[in-house]
């Protein structure tokens, strides 16, 4: 596997893999996570870091410098790769490329209804500290909010 920094034209075959992985989410949303506009306005503000697997995109997170905090989003794997540790290993390179870049710590956040997410993050050393509304403007089949969780790096 091979961890690098996505490039702007790869907008598309990174909201297609994003789209992939958070078809999960189906159940309390309609429609695709991110559109391809989506993701190029990320790259004014922060960084997509990709992993390879074979050639092809396997993985992607979002980061975005805020200070001497990072916020990391859109943790992706392909769902023919999940379960292989290509997310951890993800993270630990997001934390890295944080540090790395002045940050001294992460925050996140996940939808409470992704029940198996706390744990996840957990695991990679994340505890939670709070929550946020869901964005007004999104239509939900169910009731739902962020977890929100930090790591110090």
């Amino acid at each position: 596997m091979h961890i690098r920094t996505a490039d702007l034209s790869e907008a598309e075959p990174l909201a297609r893999l994003i789209n992939q992985a958070f078809v999960v989410e189906r159940f309390f949303i309609d429609g695709e996570r991110v559109s391809v506009e989506d993701v190029r306005q990320r790259f004014g503000k922060g960084q997509f870091l990709v992993a390879e697997r074979d050639g092809a995109l396997a993985a992607c997170v979002y980061l975005e410098p805020r200070g001497e905090r990072a916020y990391l989003g859109l943790l992706s794997v392909d769902p023919a790769c999940q379960g292989a540790g290509l997310g951890r290993r993800l993270m630990e390179a997001a934390e890295n490329h944080a540090r790395a870049q002045g940050c001294r710590a992460i925050d996140l956040n996940i939808v409470n209804l992704r029940v198996g997410l706390p744990s996840f993050y957990q695991k990679c050393g994340y505890v939670e500290n709070g929550t946020a509304p869901f964005p007004s403007g999104a239509v939900t089949k169910l009731p739902c909010h962020f977890l929100r969780m930090t790591k110090a790096i």
